[in-house]
This record gives C-alpha cells, structure tokens and sequence, in this order.
C-alpha cells in the first residue's frame, strides 16, 4: 500500500492575505486593550490602597487631637468662667460707679432747706422723698433734676403738707437714661 504524502503549501493566498491581517490587527490591539483596561484597574486598587491608608492616618491624627482637646477642656472651661465673672465684675464696678456719681449729683442739687427721707436707686428709676420748707426750694429742686443729665422725666408722686411743722412732703420719681454699657455679657 501506498503511502500518501501529505502536501505543505508555502506560497500564501492572495485572498486570505486581507483577512489575515484584519484579524492579526484585532487580535493585537484587542490584546494592547485587554492589557490596558488591567493596568487601569490594578492603578485604581493600588490607587484605593493609598486612599485607605490616608484615610487611616487622618482618623488616628483626629483621634489624637481630640485627646489633646479633651485635656485641655477643663483648663478652657475654668478660663471662660473666670472671664466672664471678671466681666460681670468690671460691669457692676461701673454700675456701681455710675449710681455713687448720681447719689453724689443729686446730693449736690439740693439747696438748703431740703431734707431727704428717702432715696432709692435702680438700674432705671430713682425714686426720692424730700421735706421742703418753701415751695420756691422745691421749684428749684425739680427744675435742677429735670435739667440733670442723665434724668429723663420727672414726675411728683406724692404732696403732703403737715401745716403744724409748716413743711411739705413730696415724692418724687424719675426716669433714668440707660446707661452705655460696654461690659455687657449676653447667654
């Protein structure tokens, strides 16, 4: 029996030369492509790794300052409240200030022939009750404290006359201004 040879053919065809190399193009940058993509993929989880390792850092380093605030509260927290009584302090040394200088101007006003009962000061009212011996002292007193800067109405409250001591009583109320303050504390 015969053998049969098996023939090679070395000499390509023309036709399956146009397919052949559309499909070896493909095949090369489907390749270039796939190889790519992965490359994308492993820079964004090496990429991720690096966003991870950042992420733990800044929590540790919040952990961190929020021990060394938490240290320091108490230091803060004493601080503030010793501020803010100084504050308050230095605002009633001023009001403190500001009623003497009126007790004192008031006091100043008086002509002879007045004697005071009673004087009582608030943050907005000053209330007085004097004993008058001539209707022209007491013109002349009302006149002075309306006139008083820092007033800002006067009124008489009351008008007694005790004819057996030939005297007159009198209330009298008045507005105070506010006064300016710079030391004011709001919670």
């Amino acid at each position: 029996m015969p053998k049969k040879f098996v023939s090679i053919n070395l000499i390509k065809d023309q036709k399956s030369d146009l397919l052949e190399r559309i499909i070896n193009w493909s095949l090369g940058v489907g390749r270039i492509l796939i190889i790519v993509t992965e490359l994308v993929a492993l820079g964004a989880f090496l990429w991720r790794f690096g966003l991870d390792q950042q992420l733990v850092d800044l929590h540790t380093e919040i952990k961190q300052k929020q021990a060394i605030v938490s240290a320091f509260k108490k230091n803060e927290d004493e601080y503030r409240n010793l501020q803010d009584r100084l504050s308050l302090a230095s605002n009633f040394s001023l009001v403190e200030k500001n009623r003497i200088q009126i007790y004192n101007d008031i006091l100043d006003l008086t002509k002879t022939g007045i004697t005071f009962n009673k004087i009582s000061l608030t943050t907005d009212r000053l209330v007085i009750e004097i004993t008058v011996d001539s209707v022209s002292s007491l013109s002349n007193f009302t006149n002075a404290l309306k006139s008083y800067s820092q007033i800002d109405s006067v009124s008489i409250d009351k008008i007694e006359t005790k004819t057996s001591s030939a005297i007159i009583v009198i209330g009298i109320s008045a507005e105070l201004k506010p006064i300016p303050n710079e030391y004011e504390i709001n919670y």
